[in-house]
This record gives structure tokens, C-alpha cells and sequence, in this order.
């Protein structure tokens, strides 16, 4: 799983996940799958997607660039334009931070006391990471190793079989994220504040579907990309999910996905 940060986080989207830039079906010919480039368009995943747009986008739509740039970029409703919930803090830059600092020292420094000051600060600035609001979880699942080499040298009716196998493999899991996993945080968070976990409506999430291996080899595979937005079932207000169960269960969902995908390969797929 990946963090996503918003902003740049958006970039890395478009960059290496959301590229959309082919129309190659999941069933498509070696001899088509080796001369053919580009990734199909993503699409919108997640029970979560009923609260956007008014009713006017549906799982299994298509995702645009525009779309994405409002809620990953900009934590915002991908049709209307609306803020869900808080706008994404805005943390300080390190050279921010350096000259913020630097302005508060004492004026009656003199210059070599000033200088190693101004020393000191930019140091410890260096030295620390950089906070960034996240926008979003990238996660991925993929089909083994053996499964993505038949779909990849079989006919296309298998290999539409293994797609949909996986497909559906998905599906599952994201169903048993919501169920399960996602959550989010209400309530103070100092002093004598109580804060209570509570369940979300689902998850708002947009799927793209992989062909390929960094190394140029058939791999298919999914990012699923979780936004950091989620409607509450208590109030119905829009919060940030709670990040720690999502960490906490990347390994389980991965194998949870391989376990679906084998069982529902062995029901589809011809032996």
C-alpha cells in the first residue's frame, strides 16, 4: 500500500496509475497484447460513490482527470465541486519552517550568535520529514504469477474468464474493507477529550486495471485507490479515514484477494 499525499499525491496518480491512455480489453490476443499499449480508464469502485455527485455518478463509471484532480488534489466532490467535510491541512514547507524560525530569534544577537543559530535551525529543519495531508491509500492486488502467464498466452474467452475472476475478486474485498476495516475518528483528540470510532457508509474508491510488470512482463493486476474522504453513519458528515486499521490489514486483504481469485478461478476458468 501506498500513502497518498494530496496535491502530489494527484500527480503520482495520473503519473503511474491513472493513465488511461490505451482501450485494450482484458481479453485481448498475445499477438494484440504485445504490439497494443496503454491502460483502460479507471473506473469507480466502493459503496461510498452514492453520496458524490448528487446521484449522478455510479460504480463502475468511468473516472475522468477531472474528477480525480477534485477529490484526490483537492479533497473535494468530483461532479459538484463541493469541499467534503475539512479542506486537507496545510503543513509548512522546510525552508517555511527555516525562515519562520530565523524570524523569531532575538534582535540583539550579534552576528556570530546569529550565525549559529541560523545554523542550528536549518540543520534540525533538515532533519526532519516534511508533513503532508494524505489524500489517499493506493492499494494493489494481483493475480499469481502463473495465473497472469495464462491469461496472458490464452484465447480470449479465457482470458476474459481469469479478468472476470479477478474482477470479482476485488470486488469482494473492498466490500469486506468496508465492512470490516474502514473507519473513522470523531470526537477531541487532547486534553480530556474522548475520541470514538465509528463506522462509514463505504468507501470511495476508483480501480485500474494493469497489464504489465515494471520489467515489461505480463502481470495483471489492480490499484485500487481509496480516497481519505469517507461519509459517517452516524451524522452523515464527510471525515478523514481512520488510517491505522487500513495499514494494519494490507497483508490479510492481499491474501484474501489470492484466496477469492483462486476459488472463483477454479469454478470459471476450464481446467
Amino acid at each position: 500500500m501506498r500513502v497518498m499525499s494530496a496535491g502530489d499525491g494527484y500527480k503520482y496518480l495520473l503519473r503511474t496509475v491513472a493513465a488511461g491512455d490505451g482501450d485494450r480489453s482484458l481479453s485481448t490476443p498475445l499477438t494484440r497484447y504485445y504490439t497494443e499499449e496503454g491502460t483502460p480508464p479507471g473506473r469507480w469502485l466502493g459503496a461510498g460513490v452514492r453520496g458524490l455527485g448528487d446521484g449522478r455518478i455510479g460504480v463502475g463509471d468511468e473516472v475522468s482527470e477531472a474528477q480525480l484532480q477534485l477529490l484526490v488534489g483537492m479533497g473535494r466532490d468530483p461532479v459538484t465541486g463541493k469541499p467534503l467535510g475539512k479542506a486537507y491541512p496545510q503543513y509548512k514547507t522546510t525552508n517555511e519552517r527555516i525562515e519562520s524560525r530565523i524570524a523569531g530569534l532575538e534582535p540583539s544577537l550579534g552576528p556570530a550568535a546569529k550565525a549559529e543559530a541560523v545554523a542550528g535551525i536549518e540543520a534540525e529543519e533538515a532533519a526532519r520529514s516534511r508533513r503532508r495531508a494524505v489524500a489517499g491509500f493506493d492499494f494493489t492486488f494481483s493475480v499469481p504469477k502463473s495465473a497472469s502467464v495464462l491469461w496472458a498466452v490464452a484465447d480470449a474467452g479465457t482470458q476474459a474468464l481469469i479478468a472476470q475472476a479477478h474482477h470479482a475478486a476485488v470486488a469482494e474485498v473492498v466490500a469486506f474493507m468496508e465492512s470490516e476495516v474502514a473507519a473513522t475518528r470523531t470526537g477531541a483528540t487532547a486534553g480530556d477529550g474522548a475520541v470514538a470510532q465509528v463506522d462509514v457508509a463505504g468507501l470511495v474508491a476508483t480501480a485500474y486495471d494493469h497489464y504489465d510488470s515494471r520489467a515489461g512482463d505480463p502481470h495483471l493486476h489492480t490499484h485500487v485507490v481509496v480516497s481519505n474522504k469517507v461519509q459517517t453513519l452516524l451524522d452523515g458528515k464527510w471525515r478523514s479515514l481512520d488510517g491505522r486499521p487500513l495499514h494494519a490489514s494490507v497483508v490479510a486483504l492481499s491474501e484474501m484477494h489470492e484466496a477469492i481469485f483462486g476459488g472463483c478461478q477454479l469454478v470459471c476458468v476450464p481446467g
